[in-house]
């Protein structure tokens, strides 16, 4: 008998299942095949525009994902650092051999976990609550809560053109009967698709043609609590090129025989991570698509062509590849697939990410309708620590959209639902000011420690952290640089100070910088430069930020107002009948959360407001 148990290997169900057993649970690991744990079937990187400060995230709350690839990246990479601080995200290269193992030697080395290589066919439910799991043995093994996080193995179908056989990636067998007797349960299933490009040989490419790409000469991580482990110089680069004229008209020529435009697609696929014959189809006016070539590991030669997902039959995809500048003799080592699979209505989630069908069944990650490893793994870590937080009579950590992008990502998803794979984007968070790669300890590591995930040490280290942000806050508002230091001033070059000036707000001059001051011995040499970097973002955006502040303070208003959860929305008078049917399917659990419900108005939110006011004094 286990505590949880959690089925599916990959991003999502390492996090569900470390943070089971960290919180002293005795869990299961149920996976298809061992080797495959943590797998990168797609994109060789990690992070990204939003996703990587969900993967920032993932580890201020004592999650595993930011640690494992600081341990495995072969390029590391600030983007967006031209624009605002709202915008940054680390990206990483990560070693697809390295990432797994280390994932799995950590998984191995994990008191209270325990892995099955086996296939689940079926989930033990009595009185609409599970107990356990079926396997296709037909073996039975009990728990008191089961947590779903199968990716894009659920009734998995790859397709080449006008062929389509069963499988998961890499030709895995896939779980051919869990999501039709999740649909005998009363589970909504709906279909999905997604794909992959191309892997070229990396010596048959011509890299003089192409735009290189290489990582930061500054030494980064993504979690909070590890130092780098690499060497700037050591990093692998990226190359740039695009698709041209003959591309397009090669793929406009045999559009019918690609597997999406040729009828034989029944999933719907990503509109922000779209193939290469649709980009071409929409956007038609586009003269070039920009493809990276990106290295897949230190261990093989395969190299990646991002961007290039199509479902063309292979003698197709031979022209595509050779018609790229730099590609023009190219081997394709692997042939670009497309891949259905199986998925739930998310709308048939709790905010906790539990079942409203199946008490103590939770799902996390692609099961969920989401696309990536870094949505997987969040959801993963937040299945894992409200599955604990169930058996321990708790409340359950749920996060809000002011707070994280995590709460961003499932408030869409249990909130709006979706009919195709969701993809974490800055444009989906309304305060992503706050929402930094720089503050995701700030806004979350408290909650990690309060659940049991971050230990004393790293929390001590976390609150000295804070320490040392108010202590320079408070130097630069006291320190002031007078008219008659001239020779600080002229080296400043900035303009002419009338009384003198405090640091903290000399600092809001866009010409002034952290660096500055320090070099010029005004600020204490003891503060780490992520405290530099912290109060410089703080003081330079203090409007903005307060603006921000401001109205997530008005969403907390609404966000407060609670909802029964067996209210009945029949009773409530003059309501809309499409928001009294929207309500009811979503059961939202506060007034915020309502009032983003798709079809409900206003109106409708004024109306439930009065209402529930009155439900409350009665």
């Amino acid at each position: 008998m286990f505590d949880i148990i959690v089925v599916g290997g990959g991003h999502a169900g390492c996090e569900a299942s470390l943070a089971s057993a960290r919180l002293g649970h005795k869990t299961l690991l149920v996976t298809s095949n061992i080797k495959n744990i943590a797998d990168m079937p797609c994109n060789p990187s990690i992070g990204g525009p939003a996703k990587g400060i969900l993967v920032r995230e993932i580890d201020a709350l004592g999650g595993e994902m930011g640690i494992n690839t600081d341990k495995s990246h072969i390029q590391l990479k600030m983007l967006n650092t031209k624009k605002g601080p709202a915008v940054w995200a680390l990206r990483a290269q990560a070693d697809k051999i390295t990432y797994p193992k280390e994932m799995l030697k950590t998984l191995k080395n994990k008191e209270n976990l325990e892995i099955l290589e086996a296939i689940v066919d079926d989930l033990l439910v009595k009185d609409k609550k599970v107990y356990g799991i079926k396997l296709e043995s037909g073996e039975e093994i009990l728990s008191k809560i089961v947590i779903l996080t199968t990716g894009t193995y659920l009734k998995a179908d790859i397709l080449v053109g006008s062929e389509r056989h069963p499988g998961g990636p890499h030709g895995e067998k896939e779980a051919k009967n869990l999501s039709d007797n999740l649909r005998k349960l009363g589970l909504s299933i709906q279909r999905l698709k997604t794909g992959t490009p191309q892997r070229i040989e990396k010596s048959s490419i011509d890299y003089s043609v192409l735009e290189r790409e290489d990582g930061d000469n500054v030494l980064r991580t993504f979690s909070f609590d590890t130092k780098p482990l690499y060497k700037v110089e050591n990093q692998e680069p990226c190359y740039l090129t695009y698709t041209n004229e003959v591309t397009h008209q090669i793929i406009k020529d045999n559009l019918n025989k690609s597997s999406m435009y040729g009828g034989y697609v029944h999933g719907v696929g990503p509109r922000y991570c779209p193939s290469i014959e649709d980009k071409v189809v929409r956007f038609a006016d586009k003269e070039r698509h920009q493809l990276f070539l990106e290295p897949e590991s230190l261990y093989y030669d395969d190299i990646y062509l991002q961007g290039f997902s199509t479902s063309m039959p292979h003698d197709i995809q031979e022209k595509m590849v050779h018609s790229l500048k730099g590609l023009e003799h190219a081997v394709i080592k692997k042939y670009a697939y497309a891949i259905e699979y199986d998925a739930i209505d998310p709308l048939e989630m709790k905010a906790s990410l539990e079942n409203k069908i199946i008490e103590n069944l939770f799902t996390a990650g692609q099961i969920n309708g989401t696309s990536g490893y870094e949505e997987a793994a969040a959801q993963g870590l937040m299945a894992g620590i409200n599955a604990s937080l169930k058996l321990r009579n708790k409340e359950p950590l749920i996060l809000k959209r002011d707070e994280a992008y995590l709460g961003v990502l499932i408030d869409d998803l249990v909130t709006k639902g979706t009919k195709e794979p969701y993809r974490m984007l800055t444009s989906r968070a309304e305060y992503r000011l706050l929402l930094r790669h720089d503050n995701a300890d700030l806004r979350l590591r408290e909650y990690g420690h309060e659940v049991g995930l971050i230990d004393d040490i790293r929390y001590n280290n976390f609150l000295k952290k804070k320490e040392n942000i108010q202590a320079l806050l408070n130097d630069l508002k006291v320190k002031k640089i007078t008219t008659k230091e001239k020779n600080i001033i002229e080296k400043l070059n900035t303009s002419p100070l009338l009384d003198g000036i405090t640091l903290y707000d000399l600092l809001k001059r866009p010409e002034i910088n952290m660096q500055m001051l320090k070099n010029l011995d005004l600020i204490d040499d003891s503060y780490s430069e992520e405290v530099l970097e912290q109060v410089e973002i703080n003081i330079k955006y203090e409007g903005y930020i307060k603006k921000a502040l401001k109205e997530a303070d008005k969403l907390k208003q609404m966000e407060d107002v609670k909802i029964p959860e067996d209210l009945d929305y029949k009773m409530v008078p003059n309501l809309a009948s499409e928001a009294r049917q929207k309500l009811d399917k979503v059961k939202p659990i506060t007034l915020g959360q309502a009032s983003r419900i798709s079809g409900v108005n206003p109106s409708d939110i004024a109306i439930l407001s009065v209402y529930l006011k009155r439900y409350k004094h009665e």
